[in-house]
């Protein structure tokens, strides 16, 4: 077995880009959103600050850079960027993604379904702290390099030289220093900065039900896992448990503004809470379970996406949703980690959980007395507690009454048929937002496309900027003159956004985007205390960094759909997944949009697109 921490040590850094470079590709991501006036205006600041204050702190970070070989240039700045943050981490920063029912559908029980899955979430939990999960690796060619004969010839090769080994058959092993996060760990909110906390010495399950929280210990003192009808036991007393739902809910202030939730978590620290909040912070994970089942893929994304803000606690690192009927989600914390690491951890328990259940619907729970090993944790609350609450509710209420999803999955096509025609999956559905949106509102704005950058040491993110020259002259013709231009003049314009979509989503993965390197150069300009330079003043700078389209995907056997709220109030979140023959979406916006005919909007494009590709002809 190869060993997660194999390949660390000769992991490749997060390359510092020239700054040359960046300034193209940033003034490349600006053309399509500015007129000729405006975009002369943004070049000059570019090519002013390029020669000037620009070039003084790229120098300064990557000198800064070659100091701390032990990590990433983004990592500091990024944590900062989201533990700085105030805004509440619910509809803000965390994501959901809900897991694909049981194939055997006696298995998608309440109770069975939270027993398979927390023994397999400490299953995968043991298996990596013991160092024996195998390491993340991406395959570019997987018959070359996802293969037995390939594991067994990299175990020989020295640790020091396993990243070089593996990237000669093109398979990059990914960065999982987040992994640690994943269990007894949670976001504490502070005044000004929050704080990532990790207890791994704590042996306890939180589990939420009614908004009431319980604790019991998952693993012995000699670090042995419970047998698995033991905690089949203490779930069945929790959720046969009638006591009534808390007058005033502990869960919904872990939904508030950062810095209000850090003045009142001192109140409930000075008020003789702070045995039960430790059981909380600390806790291997949150297990809600809700006492309702899903109606449809809308109630379902609702659900994972925020719930009632009584039966979540929103700063764990994940929490393991549940409902009535054993539909399963994971909404988690954004700051510790990505979706990379949370995917992997969900195909790990998907898998085990369905392959090698530890419980069948067959199984009776063990006859241990659950009323001693299972604690309900209570909260002494004064009156300033329950007013902001109370408060806290009245806002998480009145935010969610306002946020919009909507899902859809067109069958016009997927993968297959868009390989076949030699044009990039990922292009596609970007092309199709990017000719929805100027369809809808007659315009091209700001678009966020998340890519990981773990190929490399502590790497996190790049983003991607698939509004583009291309994009955009593609959708005018579309959306404006399909009638004027032939099938193939329209099959030539995608090939082209594909092409370009591709170097794009290429430099980002292979750190070589813009957006994180400009975010660096101005984190540094702020911490050195200089005057924020005026490239950074730019309002079309402004106007790229307001994310009206923010978009990511994944796709795995284990996820159903997965979804996250706008980054901005007048924006879409859409997240979406390119199957073998179709292509999902799950759109989040607010009142100012309207995702309904967004959504619509999308159908039509690929509809469009896929016709196109098919050589038939389409009128606008």
């Amino acid at each position: 077995l190869i060993k997660y921490m194999y390949f660390c040590s000769s992991a490749f850094r997060l390359p510092v880009p020239k700054l040359e470079d960046t300034i193209t590709r940033y003034l490349n991501a600006q053309k399509p959103l500015l007129n000729d006036d405006q975009f002369r205006k943004t070049e000059e600041l570019a090519h002013h600050f390029e020669k000037g204050i620009g070039r003084e702190l790229h120098e300064q970070l990557v000198a800064q850079d070659s100091q701390n070989k032990h990590t990433s240039y983004i990592t500091g700045p990024w944590f900062d960027m989201y533990l700085k943050a105030r805004e509440p981490v619910v509809l803000n920063f965390n994501a959901f993604m809900s897991f694909n029912p049981d194939p055997k559908s006696e298995y998608n029980d309440q109770l069975i379904r939270a027993t398979n899955m927390t023994v397999s979430a400490i299953r995968f939990m043991k298996t990596f702290r013991a160092g024996y999960l195998e390491p993340e690796v991406f395959h570019l060619n997987p018959e070359r390099s996802d293969t037995q004969i390939f594991k067994n010839i990299i175990r020989f090769v020295p640790s020091s030289l396993s990243w070089f080994g593996a990237y000669m058959v093109n398979a990059y092993p990914l960065d999982m220093s987040q992994y640690f996060r994943l269990f007894n760990s949670t976001r504490l909110p502070k005044l000004n900065k929050d704080e990532l906390y990790t207890d791994e010495k704590a042996k306890h399950l939180l589990v939420l039900r009614n908004g009431n929280f319980y604790v019991f210990d998952v693993v012995d003192r000699d670090g042995n896992m419970l047998q698995p009808s033991e905690i089949q036991a203490h779930l069945k007393y929790i959720l046969s448990d009638n006591s009534p739902a808390p007058a005033f809910p502990l869960g919904y202030l872990s939904s508030e503004n950062r810095d209000t939730w850090a003045l009142l978590r001192k109140n409930l620290l000075d008020n003789g809470n702070e045995e039960a909040l430790q059981k909380v912070d600390s806790a291997v994970f949150c297990l809600s379970l809700d006492d309702f089942p899903v109606k449809d893929l809308v109630h379902l994304s609702h659900t994972m996406l925020h719930g009632d803000g009584a039966n979540r606690w929103y700063d764990k690192s994940f929490n393991l949703i549940i409902t009535k009927d054993g539909t399963a989600g994971i909404n988690f914390e954004h700051s510790w980690g990505d979706g990379v690491a949370v995917l992997r951890f969900q195909n790990e328990i998907f898998k085990d959980s369905t392959t090698a259940p530890a419980i069948s619907p067959q199984s009776q729970p063990a006859s241990v007395d659950s009323s001693r090993a299972v604690q309900k944790l209570d909260f002494k609350l004064n009156d300033a507690l329950k007013a902001g609450i109370t408060k806290a509710k009245q806002k998480f209420d009145g935010t969610v009454e306002t946020l919009s999803l909507n899902l859809v999955q067109v069958h016009e096509g997927g993968k297959n048929f868009l390989k076949q025609k030699k044009v990039s999956p990922d292009a596609v559905a970007q092309l199709a937002f990017q000719m929805a949106f100027f369809r809808q509102y007659n315009q091209t704005v700001a678009t966020y496309e998340s890519c990981s950058t773990a190929a490399f040491k502590h790497g996190r993110t790049e983003t991607i900027r698939p509004a583009s020259v291309h994009t955009k002259k593609c959708s005018e013709a579309f959306v404006r003159g399909a009638s004027t231009h032939s099938t193939e003049e329209l099959q030539k314009l995608i090939v082209e956004c594909s092409k370009y979509h591709g170097r794009l989503t290429k430099e980002a993965a292979m750190g070589q985007g813009f957006d994180r390197h400009l975010f660096g150069l101005r984190h540094l300009a702020l911490s050195k205390g200089v005057a924020l330079p005026d490239f950074y003043q730019d309002q079309a700078y402004a106007q790229l960094n307001h994310n009206i389209i923010s978009t990511s995907t994944l796709s795995s056997p284990a996820v159903q759909l997965g979804g996250f709220g706008p980054v901005v109030a007048d924006g879409f979140g859409v997240g979406y997944q390119v199957h073998d023959d179709w292509i999902g979406c799950n759109v989040s916006s607010y009142p100012t949009r309207n995702g309904k005919e967004f959504l619509q909007c999308i159908c039509k494009s690929l509809e469009d697109i896929f016709n196109v590709l098919k050589g038939k002809k389409i009128g606008s």
